[in-house]
């Protein structure tokens, strides 16, 4: 049976919006008395958008793992970094499983670290 093409411009959208999410959720945590209206209803629908964007990626297979890694070489931020952690990782990962201080730590650790083109690139270690 023949390869199912990807559109990689909606793989592309998936990982852009994947990124902003992470971003929006992480920073909720951080900061949750900034914003009154995303109360618990809210913060579940943001995770159910964020795991289908990643569900999205991991679909696409290399493909979407490709497209993660170019967004981040373009943007390399913690939500682009995040993107690419979480297609490297099991499949099954998801966010509410996460320890959100591992995370935390890799993110920064990996985008303050001098490496490949400036920073490290997203292997391990494991934010699970």
């Amino acid at each position: 049976m023949p390869a199912v093409p990807v559109l990689r411009e909606i793989v592309r959208q998936h990982a852009e919006m994947a990124a902003f999410l992470w971003t929006v959720y992480d920073h909720h945590l951080l900061h949750p008395d900034e914003n009154p209206d995303m109360d618990e209803e809210r913060l579940a629908r943001l995770v159910e958008r964020l795991e289908a964007h990643l569900d999205g990626l991991r679909v696409a297979g290399e493909a979407g793992l490709e497209i993660a890694k170019e967004r981040y070489a373009e943007f390399p931020e913690a939500g682009e970094l995040f993107v690419v952690r979480m297609l490297s990782g099991p499949p099954d990962m998801r966010i509410r499983e996460l320890d959100l201080d591992k995370v935390r730590h890799y993110l920064r650790v990996t985008l303050e670290t001098p490496g490949i083109g400036g920073r490290r690139t997203p292997s391990d270690p494991q934010i699970t």
